[in-house]
């Protein structure tokens, strides 16, 4: 008799989220036994756990981290600091149309209108994570009842500003090229988003 076919391995679903363990530290360098450029502890600046959206990389992971400039990619060790989980959540920005989609398990789950980055401060393009899901009114009324905190900087901030230069989907007006930078949202949508999007889930934001 032939041999029983071999199971088929199936890939593993969504995307790597990897943990910062409580009391931990994990050094994230820009290449594997390349310089450390940061030391990063397990809460983020903001209180959240720092969690990263992670892929394989030899025997550690390439990460997503606000510490490193909008499109460069650092790499941590893999054992020890870090607790690995998985997500099949991810955000698409289609800046053009002002449109964000939410896909779970790959298919689309909500379609969101969004203000975007007006003419002079738009919004920045590339591949970012969710770090943080914050309580807007612990910060300020014009952000709305929640704010989910990306991994990416507003490299074009107007002379004079003093608000910080992390991107955000927060509370604001979702009637065209509004903000200096961040996403706005409804209140329904946004707290949806505070439901269903975990911290890690990547985001692509394109033109």
């Amino acid at each position: 008799m032939p041999p029983p076919p071999k199971p088929v391995r199936r890939a593993p679903a969504g995307t790597l989220v990897a943990y910062v363990r409580s009391g931990r530290t994990v050094a994230v360098r820009n290449a594997p036994n390349g310089p450390v450029v940061a030391q990063l502890s397990s809460r983020t600046q903001f209180g959240s756990p720092r969690t990263f959206a992670a892929t394989p990389a030899g025997h550690g992971l390439h990460v997503i981290t606000t510490e490193l400039p909008n499109g460069r990619i650092g790499w941590v060790d893999a054992h020890g600091a870090l607790r690995l989980s998985r997500t099949t959540v991810s955000l698409d920005v289609d800046l053009s149309s002002r449109l964000l989609r939410v896909r779970v398990a790959g298919r689309l789950a909500r379609t969101m209108r969004v203000g975007v980055g007006a003419s002079g401060t738009s919004t920045p393009t590339g591949r970012f994570a969710i770090t943080d899901k914050l309580r807007g009114s612990a910060y300020s009324s014009v952000y709305g009842c929640c704010i989910l905190a990306l991994s990416g900087h507003q490299t074009n901030l107007p002379p004079g500003w003093t608000g910080g230069d992390r991107l955000a989907i927060h509370g604001g007006s979702t009637a065209g090229a509004v903000s200096t930078g961040c996403l706005h949202a409804d209140e329904a949508d946004l707290r949806y988003l505070m439901r269903v999007v975990p911290l890690g889930a990547q985001i692509t934001i394109h033109p």
